[in-house]
């Protein structure tokens, strides 16, 4: 079947030349160059016999009608963060415009299977500091009262730039009826760490992503004369914070494969000659295992009390965000596994620590699973992401062949 990868990569290059300048790609939800990338991409669905439309929430789909009403999804996301790598997200879309064609080849406009490429909708949060929006409101998993609120640095509420481009934001969940007669959802991406890097590996299949809890730890102490007080007397909440940063990455190695983070600190007086009365730290947990995730927290919580106690300081927890993993379904991991070992002597399963739209359709109900490609330096959200090119055409070549396995597969659920 006339599968053109080179092609793939020659659209994706004309993406960034068209929304990305010498800083990078800024294709950020919602803003004209966002708009931009949008059409670009129905004039390449132009050619085809497939149905477009603009969902409730903002998500655009390509629908090629099979034999059965059952569908096969494959998404991707054309936004990307500011200044932001030229393939993060589009190599989605623009891989999978590409097995649209090579389907609608091979079945002459009707496959057995209805099929459907959707670009969802701020998927980077990267203007209102909400992730997934369109794919989460489509799943129902949207909190309606949180995202009502959230605005821009220019004070640009979310409901106002969604009104820009006609979307009503109190209708964004009626965006589920999309996932009526979805089967199965496959999406591509690139890895965003190292780990193919380092294991010099060109293709993995994803096993799920990560659950994440997400707190904000602050300790209290007293604020004392830095030259007048003994060190012996002081009540530092620097001190107890501080003891923090060594112990998570303890907790992350004893874990297995978990994650740890402390990503922000900020310091009450926050004056050379006070001792510090209040530290606040973030600490971001990340695991694949719900159980082994919950241990995690449990390690950190206590680790803060024993630093508290030693110290002479109080400490309070407050959970800024948490989200369970999202293991995806095992089926469909094996045909990915399949599609990679068709295209590559070696493939490595492996999960994904940052979040995707995957993780939303998954905890919709929807059998998932993604394929991950290597990315040069482990690098992402930056100018200098990149993946090479003889890389990114196996990936397409896989991708598809996922496809054609994940078609035969929903054929055979009926």
């Amino acid at each position: 079947m006339p599968l053109d990868p080179k092609r793939t990569v020659a659209e994706l290059k004309e993406l960034r030349a068209l929304t990305g300048d010498e800083n990078g790609a800024q294709r950020v939800a919602f803003t004209p160059t966002w708009v931009k990338a949008r059409a670009w991409l129905k004039e390449k669905l132009a050619g085809l016999p497939v149905e477009t439309h603009v969902d409730a929430a903002g998500n655009f789909w390509a629908t090629l009608r099979g034999e059965s009403e059952r569908a096969l999804l494959i998404g991707g996301h054309l936004d990307s963060v500011p200044n932001g790598g030229w393939l993060d997200g589009c190599l989605n879309v623009v891989a999978g415009v590409e097995i649209l064609r090579r389907v609608n080849e091979q079945f002459a406009g009707k496959p057995p299977v209805t099929v459907r490429l959707v670009d969802w909708a701020d998927e980077e949060g990267a203007r209102f500091g909400k992730s997934l929006f369109g794919s989460s409101a489509c799943s129902g998993a949207l909190d309606m009262d949180e995202a009502r609120g959230l605005k821009d640095k220019q004070g640009v509420t979310l409901p106002e730039a969604l009104k820009v481009i006609g979307v009503d934001f109190e209708q964004v969940k009626e965006s589920g009826v999309e996932l009526k007669n979805a089967a199965a959802y496959i999406e591509l991406h690139i890895e965003q760490g190292p780990v193919l890097l380092d294991l010099d590996l060109p293709l993995g299949a994803v096993l799920g992503t990560f659950g994440v809890e997400r707190h904000a730890i602050t300790f209290h102490g007293q604020a004392a004369h830095s030259g007048s007080t003994p060190m012996n007397r002081r009540k530092d909440a620097f001190l107890a914070a501080a003891k923090m940063s060594e112990e998570i990455y303890r907790i992350a190695e004893r874990s297995g494969n978990g994650v740890c983070t402390i990503g922000s600190c900020t310091t009450k007086p926050g004056i050379v000659t006070s001792v510090v009365e209040e530290c606040r730290i973030t600490l971001d947990q990340r695991h694949l295992d719900a159980a082994k995730l919950a241990t995690m927290l449990r390690e950190a919580k206590e680790a803060s009390e024993r630093f508290a106690k030693e110290g002479d300081v109080r400490v309070s927890w407050e959970r800024i965000w948490q989200i369970e993993p999202r293991p995806f379904h095992p089926e469909l991991i094996d045909l990915c596994d399949a599609a990679i070992k068709e295209t590559v002597p070696v493939s490595h399963r492996l999960p994904s620590g940052p979040l995707h739209d995957a993780a939303e359709t998954c905890g919709a109900g929807v059998p998932t699973v993604m394929m991950f490609v290597q990315s040069l330096h482990g690098i992402s959200h930056n100018k200098i992401e990149d993946t090479k090119e003889a890389h990114l055409e196996l990936c397409v070549s896989a991708f598809d062949r996922l496809a054609t396995k994940t078609m035969a597969w929903v054929e055979r659920k009926r």
